[in-house]
């Protein structure tokens, strides 16, 4: 037998590693050159890209453009069979470490180690004479083992040992897990802390000095809020529902508020008909249109809808002047606020009010914000539903956090609240442009309780471009910054320590600005000017610095996982921390600087574009860090071969901020939104009526409120039908909506509605945005949280954000150059011509 084709030779077994198809009857020669070509080249490579477009059509410029290609597709193929040697090393620890796995659970189910926790927790409950000695004990304990002195391979197992600990912890039930891998997380923090504070900043030159201390403060803002953090998302309450008293006319009165000043009507109709098919007596609810921009359409439509019409004299204080109008001219017991362009679900009411008639001290029950279009990040990058959004982990994590604490923030909307403990406070805060948070810290102060039910009841549009996206997080910036100043929680009367805490590390969030710049530059120190900003050698500052970077993420993709990817916090302060900058700052010299600015919403983009004015701070820190890059590959090989290894790290410090700096411009390059109903995937029962009195069931695929989508397998008899009517139930209840049909190539049925009347929107609303299961399988396509599979997945977005920058700058080139040839032939014209 032929070697080459036996079934274990080492060849066949390469081309399965690799993917390839075995074809044993080839000769061996090429089938090693096959195996060669799958290690360096891969699909859509080098080898296989060819420019778009016929000969005569290719330019200087698409030239360029495949350069670029070929030079960054060559770079993937580089690096690709050594990414892949790694995974092969590394396999093997995969295995370890699910056998560990598969050991640990098995120990866990026969000894039950959470219950024997359980007990110890209950025994000392009883008797808390324990609780003194127990905490000095484990204080003494962890700060004896932050303190110890190990010289680095001691670090290094010291290191090891506490993640083989971590592993066995993760396989606990989760909140036992949560809180150990906290505290592990704390421990190697706590001797990175110790380390830093006196073993590396034992500096040489005053600038060292400044610039050592000023990294030092930077640092030291990111552990206070990490340690915040832990503190204020230590035990998610995870409220339920409460159920209503069984007789309605026990139910208390409820006013519902739409506040808008500047949105179109178009987008405020939803809410209204959503809000009025709220599943609650119709003599004790009241739906008001609270019209800050006193449009004499808005009323006339108050009038068509059936609800009632609020516009004040003046426009003073913004939103909350608005609802403390509202509220001299209302009577309910409760009021229900919702932004314009949040649309509740039927359930929203009786979902929330339970907890309100339960407990006479419950001033406020929050809802979750949830958005069915996609912010600008989901848009530009493509992500939408595939990750989280942006504020998932506060509505989805930190509040629930907060609720444990008696915490939970009032957000402005999706909220109910007890009229009297408002009016106690004087009403909606008016001293801060973050009103709604400034709010519930005075309700909080005066002994009242707050509740977060993380059940999404309403749900609205997310800011369409970067640039407004990134006017509201400078309100919020501002405005917390605001509180801060004026209403500081750790002075503030009536809070308790842990109220103080959420408080603060919900206004300190805010101020990560300037640490984030700084972090964005710092590596430029060495790399321009050979500056050391840490007494130390490069292996100790990874051996300290690196295990409390890893162990800190590892953590937060365990507890946050659900709620945000790993490095994403990064590009999201990197894109707001110079904008946020200046606003914070001067709130916190003078409260009295803030100004409200309205987050408009509902608007189109035609086209896409690069919007270079919002992207130019990014675009000036990377020159910075790209510029220091290309000086630290000449420094690594003439000026500091030295110094190899404080070269490397200070490269990879600054390969990383060139990453995220890369995604943050790629943000910048606005996606187009042409849609104006956003459409909403869901799958309902619906029916399509055609002529003649032929009914066919079908699904929806999506919804809007301009149609719908069907899923239908045989389409043949719609073919001769253009107009049909399209049926939804609401309860045991269905509605008929005029649409127009048209069949997709791909086989899908669009419906189109025709003409609806103000009764038939209504129904609509109520049967699509209103339902009561609405919003439940949101997120059926999020995958699972992996710290590096999150930074890779930066990495990649940074990239991508590269692509999109040299396409930018390509056309800009391209448009100066055609101006230019443009003008010279003009001269050239003769006259007359």
């Amino acid at each position: 037998m032929n070697p080459s084709t036996a079934p274990h030779h080492w060849l066949s077994k390469l081309e399965a590693f690799f993917g390839l198809q075995q074809r044993p009857y080839l000769p061996l020669r090429h089938r090693i050159l096959r195996v060669f070509g799958a290690i360096w080249f891969r699909p859509y490579s080098i080898v296989s890209f060819e420019p778009r477009g016929t000969r005569s059509q290719f330019t200087v410029g698409k030239l360029l453009l495949w350069l670029f290609h070929f030079v960054g597709t060559a770079l993937r193929d580089l690096i690709s069979p050594f990414y892949r040697f790694v995974i092969w090393i590394f396999q093997p620890v995969e295995l370890i470490k699910r056998a560990c796995a598969h050991h640990v659970e098995a120990y866990i189910r026969k000894y039950q180690p959470q219950r024997a926790i359980e007990q110890a927790g209950v025994a000392m409950s009883k008797d808390k004479r324990i609780y003194i000695p127990m905490l000095i004990v484990c204080a003494l304990l962890f700060f004896g083992v932050a303190q110890a002195s190990l010289p680095l391979a001691g670090q290094w197992i010291f290191v090891g040992v506490c993640y083989l600990v971590a592993q066995l912890f993760r396989r606990m039930p989760e909140r036992i897990a949560h809180i150990s891998l906290t505290l592990l997380t704390l421990l190697i923090l706590a001797r990175y802390v110790f380390w830093r504070f006196t073993s590396s900043l034992d500096l040489e030159s005053g600038f060292e000095i400044f610039l050592g201390y000023a990294l030092v403060f930077a640092e030291s803002y990111t552990w206070l809020i990490l340690i915040l953090g832990f503190i204020q998302t230590a035990w998610p309450l995870n409220r339920q529902p409460l159920a209503l008293d069984s007789d309605p006319s026990t139910w208390p009165n409820v006013d519902v508020f739409i506040p808008s000043y500047n949105e179109p009507l178009s987008v405020v109709k939803p809410t209204v008909y959503a809000a009025k098919g709220l599943d609650w007596p119709i003599e004790k609810i009241t739906v008001y249109i609270l019209d800050d921009g006193h449009r004499p359409a808005f009323e006339e439509f108050a009038k068509q809808a059936g609800v009632e019409y609020i516009s004040r004299p003046d426009n003073s204080h913004a939103k909350a002047g608005n609802i403390n109008y509202a509220l001299k001219h209302t009577h309910g017991e409760l009021i229900a606020i919702f932004d314009c362009d949040h649309i509740p679900t039927r359930s929203f009411l009786q979902t929330t009010v339970g907890w309100l008639q339960k407990d006479p001290q419950t001033a406020l029950v929050q809802t979750p914000h949830h958005f069915f279009s996609a912010d600008p990040f989901e848009r530009n990058f493509g992500f939408f539903r595939q990750m989280p959004n942006e504020g998932d982990l506060f509505y989805g994590l930190v509040q629930d956090g907060n609720d444990f604490w008696n915490a939970s923030f009032f957000c402005g909307s999706c909220a109910v609240i007890r009229r009297g403990p408002l009016e106690e406070v004087g009403g909606i805060a008016v001293e801060t442009v973050t009103e709604d948070a400034h709010t519930a810290l005075k309700l909080h102060s005066l002994g009242y309780k707050s509740v977060y039910l993380n059940t999404i009841q309403a749900a609205g549009l997310a800011t369409e471009t970067l640039a407004g996206h990134i006017g509201q997080r400078i309100r919020w910036a501002r405005g917390m910054a605001q509180i801060f100043r004026v209403d500081n929680p750790f002075l503030k009367k009536g809070l308790n320590f842990f109220q103080r805490v959420c408080y603060a590390n919900a206004m300190l969030h805010f101020f990560y600005g300037i640490p984030r710049l700084m972090f964005l530059v710092m590596p430029m120190a060495y790399l321009y000017f050979e500056m050391h900003l840490l007494n130390a050698a490069a292996i100790t500052i990874l051996s300290y610095a690196l295990p409390q970077l890893a162990f800190a993420s590892y953590t937060n993709s365990i507890i946050q996982g659900p709620y945000r990817r790993s490095f994403w916090s990064e590009v999201y302060e990197t894109v707001l921390s110079w904008y946020i900058v200046r606003p914070t700052t001067l709130a916190f010299i003078n409260p009295k600087l803030g100004k409200f600015n309205v987050t408009s919403k509902g608007g189109l983009i035609e086209d896409s574009y690069f919007d270079a004015d919002i992207a130019k701070p990014y675009l000036i820190l990377l020159l910075l860090n790209l510029v220091g890059f290309l000086i630290g590959i000449v420094r690594l090989f003439f000026w500091n071969s030295h110094e190899v290894g404080t070269v490397l790290m200070n490269l990879s410090w600054c390969f990383f901020n060139l990453s995220i700096l890369g995604a943050a411009v790629g943000v910048a390059s606005e996606a187009p939104q042409k849609n104006v109903y956003h459409r909403v995937k869901m799958i309902i029962p619906a029916f399509i009526k055609l002529p003649g009195g032929y009914t066919i069931n079908c699904y929806t695929e999506d919804y809007s409120a301009a149609g719908l989508t069907f899923a239908i397998t045989d389409t043949s008899a719609l073919r001769n039908f253009t107009q049909a009517e399209v049926g939804l139930s609401r309860g045991d209840r269905e509605f008929l909506f005029p649409a127009k049909l048209e069949i997709t190539s791909d086989g899908k049925v669009e419906a189109r509605f025709m003409s609806l009347s103000p009764l038939q929107e209504t129904q609509l609303i109520q049967c699509t945005f209103g339902r009561a299961d609405a919003w439940l399988n949101w997120k059926e396509l999020q995958t699972e949280d992996r710290a590096l599979s999150g930074l890779m997945d930066v990495l990649v977005k940074g990239w991508v954000g590269y692509q999109r920058l040299f396409s930018w700058i390509y056309k800009g080139v391209q448009s100066a150059f055609s101006r230019a040839l443009t003008g010279r032939k003009n001269k050239r014209r003769p006259l007359g011509l």
